[in-house]
């Protein structure tokens, strides 16, 4: 089978005869390979010996020039001594000499020699000598002066250059004068003082100069004398490094919108202390760099206050007014305490920051107004602590949702506005802010005043017949509107703004420090009382007006007509009410007693604990019936009409109608001295009318206890429903009529509502005693 093979595989290969075989290309090629490996080896030893010889070499001219170096500042040092040396014997010399010319003066002239010395040839030869001598050694230390220059060595040249002018006063000064004895040579120190000049000049305005550096160039301009310079170079580097700063952080900005306006408030301020204290080291107190020192730091300010306004967020939102609190806070702390370094900078800084902060703060109000008025489609939540929550929650089962919402923004925002107050802004502030939250709260009565029925009579409020997102329609939602305004004004809003007293309150009790130094007279000085009275004449106006529609309502029918008229006191065959076995106050009247006890029942429930409100509710609704009736020229008009048929029982009517509204008022707990003056103001017009007519008072009118007395009894008659309802009168206004009972006269004198019969009349027998206060008009 292998020949077989080895005969096929030389079929196949033809050619195998003339391949060499491997052992004899092996035994070819392996001398040649060995002889190059040996060449390489021996090449690269010749290389390592070279690279050795060349590293001796090399550190051998390294030591060599080490010592030659050494050598060099030897002689350099030895050079320097020599030169002190040659200048010390220069000036040696020259004190040798002017000592023996001194000397010889005194002599000529003690030995009387008349000759001059231009006269006297040995004098003229010592004066030559003297002369080269000097001239000599000023260019000795001019070519000193050049090679210092040369090899830059700008102290070491001040310095000689200080020497020579405090050895020589009048080399000082420009070198100008062609006058001056040595002109040429202090024209050529001056040269080469303003290049030393022009060089710490250009030094300086390098960035990559330090603290350090800074220092030595302004001690080396002193010494050539340009103090004012040397403090302009001084304030333009604190100034640059102010401004580096500055651009580092103005990159972060975004990031922090509440408080950078401290950062750079401390960067500023902080820069201003360092160079007053260093200005005051450098260059002492003179006056002249103090001001410069205040100019720069005023400039700075004013730089910073418009730098916060660019980057602050934007002013109407509360980021925006607690940075520019946050600002306020930091710089009058930073004023504060400059002022130990003579720097009174506070007055500026508020006359700067006063435009800022009362623009943030207009525009933060004006989005509070935003949020108290537009309701309709806003659904952002305003969380309340049940601090504030509770009180108003109350209403909401009398009321409509969106009226106890409209509080609680209300009381949200300025909350909102409040916190964002540091201590110093509050302040210089306070003032300007308690008085935008009074008309803050204005507009929110508006709004309600827009959400009560009725008609208005106040033309001031334009806005009532606008769309309103709420409506108070029935009793208890007016009840319940009411006492959420009385509810924000006296208890809530006085617990927000209590910080902002505190703080005022404080600062005026100190009277020293901080307050009595920074706090302005005008801006931050309010009266606690007359910002209540503010809130209090907001509050006036709702509560008048509900007073002014709901009676305006009960007065007027439905179809217009007026319900209290002239008619009910005139006509009628009846001649007196005393001979009535059971005399009434006219029916409508006593549709007024029966609304206001309704109501009393409702705002019992509405505002339930809040007894003060429901008594000057119902005073100021009382009082407003009889200020209708004092006021309507209609119907005194048809009353003093010389056709009026005027009768006796007419005014005995109306005195009885009147004695009764005084009594509902005492009896319910709520007298007032207006609705007093009012009804007796109405009686004294009746009877002037009824006088004008023949009618004699003093025989028609009873006794003055009995209309008190009467008015007690109708009171009672009313409360246990034995006569005249409401509902007659609600029913059919048609109704309300006179009796037509012929009653005889039998009074002799008028009537009238003193105040001691009022203060007898304060009870009756069907009822307690009520021991309420009088509610005076101003407490109404």
């Amino acid at each position: 089978m292998k020949m077989v093979e080895s005969s096929e595989e030389e079929d196949d290969f033809p050619s195998m005869e003339s391949v060499t075989p491997q052992s004899k290309i092996d035994t070819a090629y392996q001398s040649k390979t060995e002889k190059g490996i040996r060449k390489i080896c021996f090449e690269l030893l010749d290389l390592k010996d070279a690279v050795e010889n060349l590293c001796s070499n090399t550190r051998t001219k390294y030591l060599a020039f080490l010592r030659l170096s050494d050598e060099v500042v030897e002689m350099k040092h030895e050079l320097n001594d020599i030169q002190k040396h040659i200048s010390a014997q220069g000036i040696l010399v020259q004190d040798l000499m002017s000592g023996v010319s001194h000397e010889l003066e005194e002599w000529s002239r003690a030995g009387g020699d008349a000759l001059q010395p231009d006269d006297n040839p040995q004098t003229h030869e010592f004066d030559d000598i003297f002369s080269t001598e000097v001239e000599d050694r000023r260019m000795q230390f001019l070519e000193h002066v050049d090679v210092l220059l040369a090899e830059h060595k700008i102290e070491e040249a001040i310095d000689a250059i200080d020497v020579e002018e405090r050895n020589h006063p009048e080399l000082k000064g420009p070198g100008d004068s062609a006058t001056d004895e040595g002109s040429s040579f202090k024209a050529a120190l001056f040269k080469r003082k303003v290049l030393l000049e022009n060089h710490l000049i250009e030094i300086s305005k390098q960035p990559s100069v330090g603290i350090r550096e800074l220092k030595k160039i302004l001690s080396s301009l002193q010494k050539l004398g340009k103090d004012s310079l040397a403090h302009q170079i001084f304030l333009k580097s604190y100034g640059s490094r102010l401004q580096r700063s500055i651009e580092d952080f103005l990159a972060l900005c975004p990031c922090y919108p509440e408080t950078y306006s401290a950062t750079l408030s401390n960067l500023v301020f902080s820069m201003i202390s360092l160079a007053t204290k260093e200005s005051g080291a450098m260059f002492g107190d003179n006056p002249v760099y103090s001001n410069k020192i205040v100019q720069w730091a005023e400039w700075e300010i004013e730089s910073l206050v418009r730098l916060v306004k660019e980057n602050a967020p934007p002013s109407e939102t509360s980021s925006a007014l607690r940075a520019a609190s946050v600002f306020v806070q930091a710089s009058l702390n930073h004023c504060s305490a400059l002022e130990a370094q003579d720097l009174k900078l506070t007055k500026l800084l508020l006359v700067l920051l006063q435009p800022y902060v009362e623009e943030v703060l207009e525009l933060n109000f004006r989005r509070a107004r935003k949020v108290v008025i537009n309701l309709v489609g806003s659904d952002e939540i305003m969380p309340l602590s049940p601090r504030f929550a509770s009180p108003l929650s109350t209403f909401s089962p009398s009321s409509d949702r969106m009226l106890v919402d409209c509080g609680m923004r209300f009381i949200f925002a300025v909350k909102e506005i409040v916190e964002q107050l540091t201590r110093l802004t509050i302040l210089h502030f306070g003032g300007n802010i308690l008085t935008r939250i009074s008309q803050l709260f204005d507009k929110y009565v508006q709004v309600l005043i827009k959400s009560l029925t009725g008609p208005t009579e106040d033309d001031n409020l334009t806005e009532l017949k606008e769309s309103v997102p709420f409506k108070a329609e029935t009793d208890s939602q007016q009840l319940a509107l009411l006492g959420t305004a009385f509810t924000i004004a006296e208890e809530l809003l006085p617990m927000v703004v209590s910080r902002i007293w505190n703080v005022l309150s404080e600062s005026k009790e100190a009277g020293n420090g901080v307050a009595d130094n920074l706090l302005p007279t005008t801006n931050s000085s309010i009266d606690p009382k007359e910002w209540r009275r503010q809130l209090q004449h907001s509050l006036d106006k709702l509560r008048d007006h509900f007073c002014r529609q709901y009676v305006l309502t009960f007065i007027y029918s439905r179809d217009g007509e007026a319900r209290l008229d002239a008619q009910i006191y005139l006509g009628g065959e009846e001649q007196d009410l005393i001979w009535d076995s059971d005399p009434l106050p006219s029916l409508p009247f006593q549709a007024l007693f029966g609304k206001l006890q309704q109501l009393a029942t409702v705002a019992g429930d509405v505002l339930l604990g809040k007894d003060k409100i429901q008594k000057v509710l119902l005073a100021r609704l009382t009082e407003t019936v009889v200020m209708w009736l004092s006021d309507e020229e209609e119907f005194w008009g048809i009353l003093e009409h010389d056709s009026a048929p005027l009768r006796p029982i007419g005014l005995q009517q109306l005195m009885l109608d009147m004695h009764f509204t005084v009594e509902i008022a005492r009896f319910a707990g709520y007298p007032s001295r207006h609705l007093h003056k009012i009804s007796s103001d109405i009686i004294a017009r009746a009877v002037k009318a009824f006088s004008a007519r023949g009618i004699d008072p003093q025989s028609s009118l009873p006794e003055d206890g009995w209309f008190v007395e009467t008015a007690k009894g109708a009171i009672a008659k009313l409360l246990i429903g034995g006569s005249g309802s409401e509902s007659e009168i609600d029913e059919d206004d048609e109704h309300i009529i006179m009796d037509d009972e012929i009653i005889s006269d039998s009074d002799d004198s008028p009537s009238s509502l003193s105040s001691v019969e009022s203060e007898d009349s304060f009870a009756s027998a069907q009822m307690e005693e009520l021991e309420s206060p009088v509610l005076t008009d101003s407490e109404n």
